[in-house]
């Protein structure tokens, strides 16, 4: 008997076990030492709550507002490439977590399934898109007006990805797009039989968002060294603002340690900044997410709000994340390990954790709702 999941390192063991060693690296990693993303988790638990007591609290109350739009938890969903190898369908069944939870999904412009088909998955309900700055402008173009058709509340321009960190396991794993399978993988994948009857089940095997968008580049193979060439290396804030200049949406900028660079994004015309090192996968050694948020939230918050991705497994962590400034948090991993152990009903669960985590601290910090937490409930 299955011993019972009660929190997101329960979804990662059993992601661990269900997942082939190629992909469950490819989520658990970080580059290099993987030092950052360790601290990203790490400086979380350094952090220490100030507990308070006959506070009369009533009924706790954790919704808020993002961007202009009311939702239950203070969470989203962050934007994660190739979601579909996790799970079949992946990106589907996470935007469908995501709605019964009330809280913003956001898909990966190199998720497997395509936005229009995230769309019709979730009877149009709206998400967030997610792109990078292309060499090829013609097709960034063609992105922005698909994500207007589908209604998208905002867009998340992604900013440290002009280079790629050098992820030791993954490249130990032979881990390619599509995947260069040889026996040794082949005997695994057989060993997972849940994951790889997803697999077998679904469509989505290539990245849907590029697949037929592309004139002359036709095949997998030919798409995955399409999209390896396009990522732009000498991008600027004028990027940004072109970006800006042709988005009538919101605009996150996703990828922000520095606060001189946070102050840059708004200048630009960001209407939220996240802080982020993405997920300790680039640069090794940079700063932790929850280390660099005082900063960012002092030199921007009341121009533009501040919202956070790294580390995140817990309530408390969320909870510390808001304390600190963040408006809201993006959880990458933890939903990552949620749909490797169960799919949709797996991020449901990680989604449930930390909403039932951040409710209980809440209480044991003194705090009723959202709007009552602040700074000095951390020592």
């Amino acid at each position: 008997m299955a011993s019972p999941i009660t929190c997101i390192e329960d979804l990662r063991s059993r992601a661990k076990r269900r997942l082939p060693r190629m992909f469950f690296d490819f989520i658990d990693g970080g580059s290099w030492s993987e030092a950052t993303c360790a601290h990203n988790t790490g400086d979380f638990d350094s952090l220490r709550f100030r507990q308070r007591v006959a506070a009369k609290l009533a009924a706790l109350d954790c919704e808020t507002e993002v961007l202009g739009r009311r939702q239950r938890l203070p969470l989203a969903i962050a934007p994660t490439g190739l979601s579909g190898f996790i799970h079949g369908d992946g990106e589907i069944l996470a935007a469908r977590a995501a709605k019964n939870h009330g809280i913003p999904f956001t898909l990966s412009i190199m998720s497997n399934c395509s936005m229009e088909a995230v769309s019709a998955a979730t009877q149009r309900h709206p998400f967030n898109l997610q792109i990078s700055i292309f060499k090829d402008r013609g097709f960034l173009q063609s992105l922005i007006d698909r994500a207007r058709a589908l209604s998208c509340p905002a867009l998340m321009l992604t900013l440290d990805l002009h280079q790629v960190g050098r992820r030791h396991r993954d490249a130990k794993n032979g881990l390619a797009v599509p995947p260069r399978l040889t026996f040794r993988h082949l005997i695994e994948f057989a060993t997972k039989p849940n994951w790889a009857w997803s697999m077998i089940r679904t469509r989505h095997r290539s990245f849907g968002n590029l697949d037929g968008q592309l004139s002359g580049v036709q095949g997998r193979d030919a798409i995955a060294q399409w999209a390896a060439g396009q990522l732009a290396t000498d991008i600027g804030w004028d990027d940004v603002s072109w970006v800006r200049e042709r988005w009538d949406g919101k605009l996150i900028v996703k990828g922000v340690l520095d606060a001189d660079d946070a102050a840059l994004a708004v200048q630009a015309g960001a209407d939220a900044v996240q802080v982020s090192n993405h997920g300790g996968r680039q640069l090794d050694g940079a700063d932790s997410s929850i280390r660099a948020l005082p900063a960012i939230v002092e030199r921007i918050g009341d121009r533009a709000e501040v919202h956070l991705d790294g580390g995140v497994r817990t309530g408390q962590h969320v909870l510390k994340a808001l304390a600190r400034g963040a408006r809201c948090i993006h959880l990458g991993r933890a939903h990552l390990y949620g749909l490797a152990a169960a799919g949709q009903a797996g991020v449901d669960q990680a989604i449930s954790l930390l909403h039932e985590e951040l409710r209980l601290t809440m209480a044991f910090c003194g705090c009723q709702s959202v709007a009552d937490i602040h700074p000095g409930i951390l020592l």
